[in-house]
């Protein structure tokens, strides 16, 4: 081994000397610089994104509960890399003037400890109506009040709010504040002010109901850590919250960004295998002679393997090292720009991505390179006198295999989603398999025309049937290369126009709640009379889980934390006639009409969670009256149409007679600022909830993860042209040759164009083709089942695909044989024979 060892260093050294393994490093150097940069900048965007989405909590974690919290999580919090708040919150009256003037509400007071917000910021508006951004809390002796809490109490800035026995000077109004998108339903006015004004206000007695948080944020270490501690330590009462108990439109924007990652990586590593394959064929090509002159000096098949092995992974891991380093160099440049783009701290590199690119490098080279150097001990000593002897190794199949077994471990790794990953290995066989078989017709055909031509058309044709398994192989490498492409830039198009329809300005900003049954037309024909589009009603009923089949239920037989707040928390019931709009039934069946029996129909991840299934008996307690129905379809809820959704919703006439209040949503345009208040005028009962800050929250996470997505859909594109540059260079050897041949025999050098143009046009159209069916099939089948997106197959982007299909492999054909023109054939053809 160590003579092997030793002489595998002196061909590494005489190969990068003659330059013969310039297209292999470089294949290797592009695999790993794509997928390590790709995976650098995406495992920096998410942590930043999931930071900045934190901001929606005010901080990284939090532990929310009836009671103050145990003295386990107060120590916990206080731990290295940590900084924590808390506040408190509870429900009182807020008056405002004296006398005949007073103004009472019933409002939600939040007490704010130092240090709030951990994450995020405050919008303030001053006095004189300028915003401003603000991380700090009120000053003591000050109150700040939200927007609709202003409206709701006609205060202004400068007027006194009193609060049990104290009164606060109203310093600034609230246009946004940190969690504010967690409350969505928070109907009484909110006031804040300072953790160290609530004692003096007499409102802490025993016996008050006093909401109590502690906010914890860090490094994602010490977070995590602090995780661990919080849930193993939840009293009664207690929860822990953290991004992902955000708004269902921040959890799905986060969620199809991060898929969407992981699709990018997975392209990554396809497009490296293309590389490497193709390289490596060549680099053994290249060798055979070698080979057969070693055989005839008495060299043992296992001497060739161990020599030709040991060069394949010294390169691997210097070419490895060398795009991990180019990949770290790059990103932070990235990491920079994103930075200042997105107007957020990107946290450092962590050393997971080189880990992983060093991995690859060095699995991708084996698996991929390994099978045609394998070849290499089965070269006859009389290939030295006959280039038309190739060896046959059938280990070198099995090998193969093992390849394609690891490229699907690749994927599936780096997928992060079953679906996904199985998607994506299925696809890789399918187009394979289309592509190989669409080759070899090609092959036949061209045969069957060429007699019918003439010049270097004929030439150029012929090329493809004379080295047919080269074409077949190069057909393979570009289809299967632009498809991976052809994928991201599909899936990343459809993702992106559905958060801009999702997050556009049309949805509804308002909620009106609280509606009784006998003024439902009279609340329709104002908000008509307003000028705004009538509203669609729907009643909600409130109700506690009790039941399942007869038998009771309850949060304490359910062990996920999630699973046991849904079971002990009330449910708010509905009835519709039919799926409302962004629902789609899953299972079982939608009633018509009006059923004999009443029936449910529920939200298929509630269900899920709560071990529900279709036929299931579900009993309610609905203030103090039973209600029992039997489960007959579940539906997938479109959460982000800010629209009013149901977890459960029943059928027609199966809550008649249970007490029911009804709501609606409405969209209410900035130039109409009193609407709100003209609507509690006409009718003082109704709640009107202004969710204009969680939208522009929303929207500012969903723009910065279109940001994010923007990125490095265009970083793996440019990296993938780099790959696919390598993988069409690392087979023109035999092209070079020949047209040396013919510039020697006198060939003009538009004779030559011609004849390459036409070689790289058909099998540019062929593969760019395949490519580009293959990839919105299999865009439509990542976009429903993966990314939840709706999808239809259309041809206008599988021809533009195919189109530029043709032009990138023509370009990069002709890019890959300039040599032929540029160098004298003399020159050319020493290279090659060398």
């Amino acid at each position: 081994m160590p003579a092997a060892f030793s002489l595998a260093w002196r061909q590494l050294r005489r190969d990068l000397r003659a330059g013969e393994v310039r297209i292999l490093i470089a294949a290797i150097v592009l695999a790993v610089l794509a997928v390590t940069a790709v995976g650098f900048v995406t495992d920096r965007a998410e942590r930043a994104l999931t930071i900045e989405a934190n901001r929606l909590m005010g901080g990284d974690a939090v532990v929310r509960g009836d009671g103050p919290p145990s003295a386990r999580q107060i120590e916990a919090a206080r731990a290295p890399g940590l900084r924590f708040t808390e506040t408190r919150e509870l429900t009182t009256m807020a008056s405002i003037g004296e006398g005949d003037a007073q103004r009472l509400k019933l409002a939600d007071l939040r007490a704010l400890g130092d240090g709030f917000p951990l994450r995020g910021s405050f919008r303030l508006v001053d006095a004189n109506g300028v915003e401003s951004t603000a991380q700090r809390i009120p000053a003591r002796g000050t109150a700040w009040i939200t927007r609709a809490g202003a409206q709701a109490l006609d205060a202004r800035i400068g007027d006194v709010v009193t609060l049990g026995e104290s009164r606060f000077r109203i310093d600034a109004i609230v246009a946004q504040e940190p969690d504010a998108s967690i409350d969505m339903f928070n109907i009484a006015p909110r006031v804040i002010i300072a953790l160290a004004d609530l004692p003096a206000t007499g409102l802490v007695q025993e016996g008050s109901r006093i909401g109590y948080r502690l906010i914890v944020a860090g490094d994602s270490g010490a977070v995590e850590r602090f995780t661990a501690t919080a849930k193993a330590s939840l009293q009664r009462g207690q929860r822990f919250e953290a991004v992902g108990y955000a708004r269902p439109e921040v959890n799905s924007a986060l969620d199809r960004a991060g898929r969407f990652l992981g699709l990018a990586a997975m392209v990554s590593v396809m497009l490296a295998a293309v590389a490497v394959a193709m390289a490596a064929r060549r680099h053994s090509e290249r060798h055979r002679a070698g080979a057969a002159v070693m055989r005839c000096l008495g060299a043992s098949q296992r001497r060739i393997v161990a020599i030709h092995v040991g060069e394949l992974m010294l390169l691997g891991l210097f070419a490895s090292l060398a795009g991990v380093a180019l990949a770290f160099l790059l990103q932070w440049g990235v990491g920079l720009w994103l930075a200042q783009k997105l107007a957020l701290s990107i946290p450092p590199a962590s050393a997971l991505p080189a880990l992983q690119g060093l991995m690859l490098g060095l699995v991708v080279l084996l698996a991929f390179g390994a099978p045609p150097v394998l070849a290499l001990r089965r070269v006859p000593a009389l290939r030295v006198l006959r280039r038309d002897l190739d060896p046959v190794e059938p280990s070198a199949w099995a090998v193969g295999a093992l390849g394609l077994a690891a490229l699907g471990a690749l994927l599936w790794w780096k997928a992060g989603s079953a679906t996904l990953g199985l998607s994506m290995l299925v696809g890789v066989v399918a187009t394979l398999a289309a592509l190989a078989l669409l080759a070899g017709l090609l092959i036949l055909a061209v045969r069957a025309l060429r007699t019918r031509l003439r010049g270097p058309l004929r030439y150029g044709l012929a090329n493809v049937s004379r080295r047919a398994g080269a074409s077949v192989a190069q057909v393979c490498a570009l289809g299967l290369g632009l498809m991976a492409l052809l994928l991201l830039t599909f899936v990343r198009t459809d993702l992106l126009d559905r958060w801009q329809r999702s997050l556009s300005t049309d949805v509804p900003n308002r909620f009106i709640i609280n509606v009784q049954d006998d003024q439902v037309g009279d609340v329709r024909a104002f908000i008509r009379d307003e000028g705004i589009a009538a509203p669609e009603l729907v009643p909600m009923i409130r109700a506690r889980l009790v039941s399942r089949n007869g038998r009771a239920t309850g949060g304490a037989e359910y062990s996920e934390e999630q699973a046991r707040r849904f079971a002990e928390r009330e449910f708010n019931l509905s009835v519709a006639a039919k799926p409302g709009v962004g629902n789609e039934i899953t299972a079982g069946k939608w009633w018509t009409g009006k059923p004999r029996t009443p029936e449910l129909s529920v939200e298929q991840r509630f269900a899920e969670r709560l071990g529900w299934k279709v036929g299931d008996r579900i009993g309610f307690d609905i203030a103090g009256q039973p209600f029992e129905a039997r489960v007959t379809s579940l539906r997938e809820v479109d959460w982000e149409s800010f629209t009013p959704n149901f977890f459960v919703v029943a059928s027609p006439g199966a809550l008649d007679g249970y007490a029911a209040s009804w709501i609606t949503a409405v969209r209410v345009p900035p130039s109409q600022p009193r609407f709100t208040a003209r609507l509690v005028d006409r009718f003082p009962n109704l709640t009107v909830v202004d969710i204009d800050a969680v939208l522009e929250q929303v929207r500012a996470t969903g723009d910065q993860v279109s940001t994010v997505v923007q990125v490095v859909f265009w970083f793996s594109l440019a990296a993938g042209v780099l790959v696919l540059m390598a993988a069409v260079t690392a087979s023109q050897d035999e092209r070079l040759l020949e047209g040396g041949v013919m510039r020697v025999l006198g060939a003009k050098r538009g004779q030559l164009r011609l004849a390459q143009a036409s070689e790289f046009l058909a099998i540019g159209l062929l593969s760019g083709l395949v490519a580009a069916v293959a990839a919105s099939v299999l865009s439509g089948v990542v976009a429903t089942r993966v990314f939840d997106l709706p999808w239809s197959f259309d041809w206008k982007p599988a021809l533009a695909g195919a189109a530029i299909g043709m032009l990138a492999a023509l370009v990069a054909g002709l890019w890959a044989t300039r040599r032929v023109l540029d160098a004298p054939p003399s020159t050319t053809l020493r290279e090659l024979q060398d």
